[in-house]
């Protein structure tokens, strides 16, 4: 309970934080945020969670299912219900496996989390001041400029892998 409380109040200190930043921020910057950066850093953490959450459920379905078939079959138990359980839990493990490489669940998890982490990083330096935005000069055209360049490459893998995968279906 008081890992809870203490991560809500740091919750809400960096949200108060981050208010007073954009309080700080240019009409035309704080449109930006709103419309373009903080959506994209939404979208990617929802989605990784999304994976994660699908990867390992499957997987602990996949573990279990392992651990109880060498345990069934101890059992010597020989009637046509265990011998039907037993089939279910490897089709199961078959099915769960290839869906979970299917969707590249795992993949998706850490690819949409390294981006979800790079733009937030992207997001703090700007606000903050600091590193490459430590200069005012061009300050929101760089930001801009790389935020976008962080989305377009994800685009570009995704796009690129597409026309793989169909391109090893056609045998080519």
């Amino acid at each position: 309970m008081k890992k809870k409380n203490k991560k809500k109040k740091e919750k809400e200190f960096i949200e108060g934080l981050t208010r007073e930043l954009y309080s700080k921020l240019t009409d035309n910057e704080r449109i930006y945020f709103g419309t373009r950066v903080d959506n994209q850093i939404n979208w990617y953490d929802n989605k990784s969670l999304e994976h994660q959450k699908r990867f390992k459920y499957m997987k602990m379905i996949i573990i279990i299912s392992s651990a109880s078939i060498p345990f069934l079959v101890a059992l010597k138990i020989e009637n046509f219900e265990m011998k039907i359980v037993i089939g279910f839990l490897g089709v199961a493990i078959t099915v769960l496996e290839s869906l979970i490489n299917m969707n590249k669940h795992s993949e998706n998890w850490i690819e949409y989390r390294s981006i979800c982490e790079t733009l937030k990083h992207e997001k703090h330096m700007f606000l903050y001041k600091t590193g490459v935005y430590r200069d005012d000069t061009n300050r929101f055209e760089y930001f801009v400029e790389r935020i976008e360049s962080i989305i377009s490459q994800e685009n570009i893998n995704w796009a690129s892998l597409i026309k793989n995968e169909e391109e090893n279906k056609d045998g080519k």
